[in-house]
């Protein structure tokens, strides 16, 4: 089982991110997804999870800003972060729920 993540970076508060994971090794379409965030110092947060219906659920901290989707026929999960304040800061990272498989984790950094 592989979850390769891909975007994060650094953005102005107000901006917006889109971070990707792609999956392989595991039936994508009927897993349900998550990512979190861990910010240094601090634990790992739960922020969103889709379920293989598509059925979606968030944190409060991010609800109405995040949204997180799904592509079945790429075996890739999205979330889709908009005005990105500087307590987003953290390293996120994506799960396949009920598992040990992680993704690797990319940065997301929020500063002016």
């Amino acid at each position: 089982v592989q979850l390769v993540q891909s975007g994060g970076g650094v953005v102005q508060p107000g901006g917006s991110l889109r971070l990707s994971c792609a999956a392989s090794g595991i039936a994508f379409s009927s897993s349900a997804m998550a990512w979190f965030r861990q910010a240094p110092g601090k634990e790992r947060n739960f922020i969103a999870l889709i379920r293989a219906d598509d059925s979606t659920h968030y944190h409060d901290s991010v609800a109405g800003r995040f949204t997180v989707s799904r592509d079945n026929g790429k075996s890739t999960m999205y979330l889709q972060m908009n005005n990105l304040k500087p307590e987003d800061t953290a390293v996120y990272l994506c799960t396949v729920i009920s598992t040990n498989y992680w993704g690797e984790g990319t940065q997301v950094t929020v500063s002016s």
